[in-house]
């Protein structure tokens, strides 16, 4: 299976409509959603197509026409992601009516076509399947914390800040996980504790 970890975009165009393709981790897809409506109030659709894994590991895909003729859009789109073995990331593509009709056949081979220019442009990479981290650290080392996750490049997850501490919640593969347990007893003596794993 195969990923990307930055957006991009790709334009195609038949017949005078005009279709741009995102491709995006799965986890900017509600706000690139929308922002793309925002961003593109005048055109005709914005349709898209996502897989991601659900907490037991299964593949979890959705699709959407958004006022095409059904299955013409979001269908062919997933189907491409299947067939370029893609997960966890999302395709919204953006389309303007160009003022000729293309046909049912014609929707679908656009709308993949513009998909495919997408992946294409894309740095693919192997997918590795990432579990939570739940761990609470003292106050005093989160900017340690903060520090260690820029240089590794990971995300920080998500943080509640509690009365004792804050608790993070971050999602990690077996060896990004080993690689900061071995970080974190470092400083175990400051208040660096895990709750559980996820």
């Amino acid at each position: 299976m195969q990923t990307v970890i930055e957006k991009n975009f790709a334009e195609y165009e038949i017949k005078k409509s005009k279709f741009i393709a995102h491709l995006a981790p799965y986890a900017h897809f509600q706000s690139m959603n929308q922002a793309l409506r925002e961003e593109h109030s005048k055109a005709n659709h914005v349709v898209w197509a996502y897989r991601t894994r659900n907490e037991y590991g299964q593949v979890v895909e959705n699709s959407s026409d958004d006022g095409e003729p059904k299955g013409t859009s979001g269908p062919p789109v997933l189907n491409v992601m299947r067939g370029g073995d893609l997960i966890e990331c999302a395709i919204l593509i953006v389309r303007y009516f160009g003022g000729t009709k293309l046909g049912t056949g014609g929707l679908v081979r656009a709308y993949g076509a513009a998909a495919n220019e997408a992946i294409a442009q894309a740095l693919l990479v192997p997918f590795e399947s990432k579990t939570k981290l739940v761990f609470k650290t003292e106050y005093s080392l989160v900017q340690r914390v903060e520090h260690y996750f820029a240089k590794q490049g990971l995300e920080s997850g998500e943080r509640q800040f509690e009365a004792d501490g804050v608790r993070w919640e971050v999602m990690m593969t077996q060896k990004e996980e080993g690689a900061f347990k071995e970080f974190a007893s470092l400083y175990e003596r400051e208040g660096l504790s895990f709750d559980c794993c996820l």
